[in-house]
């Protein structure tokens, strides 16, 4: 039974984003992508604000959002970064599992880490997520920096889309075939 505090609001300026972002996406029939809520059991409540100050988690979660983008299946997850390195520990083992089963069923399993301190987004694909998994499993460096990373699949806000992770789906998509 996990519980939960503040730091778990930690990258929920990040899923606002993509939450706007799907819902544009939705409005021109480009995608069909929904945030997955994590059931939780309130413990402590702040009265005069009316939010839930301590909780515990009921299930394990898998990942943040589920759907299909033309008719191709997608789950992904949202993290945020402060800094240039980024902790695989920030990745739970049961969601490296969820996404590992769902592209074994032919559909597309990524990260969207966003690295405040560029300023920029990053389509980790789940193949490199995979990498940096067994490298920490097998005792190597238990994160990974933003110079590991392809500079192909960094991107930043464009136009009315928030989050245009859509263009970096396709450009996966096309490594694949």
């Amino acid at each position: 039974m996990a519980i939960w505090n503040s730091r778990g609001l930690r990258g929920s300026g990040l899923e606002e984003e993509i939450n706007l972002t799907n819902e544009k996406y939705r409005d021109k029939g480009l995608a069909l992508v929904q945030k997955i809520p994590t059931p939780i059991t309130p413990i402590e409540m702040d009265k005069e604000r009316g939010h839930i100050t301590l909780a515990y988690f009921e299930q394990k979660s898998t990942v943040d959002y589920i759907g299909a983008v033309q008719g191709i299946p997608v789950c992904f997850d949202a993290k945020e970064c402060q800094t240039g390195t980024f902790s695989v520990q920030n990745v739970h083992e049961h969601q490296v599992k969820f996404m590992e089963d769902f592209e074994k069923q032919q559909g597309i399993a990524f990260l969207i880490i966003y690295f405040k301190e560029l300023g920029k987004y990053y389509y980790l694909r789940f193949s490199e997520l995979s990498k940096f998994w067994q490298r920490a499993a097998s005792g190597g460096r238990k994160s990974f920096r933003t110079d590991e990373l392809d500079e192909e699949y960094f991107f930043t806000h464009k136009g009315m889309f928030y989050v245009p992770y859509l263009e970096m789906i396709q450009k996966d998509l096309n490594t694949r075939e």
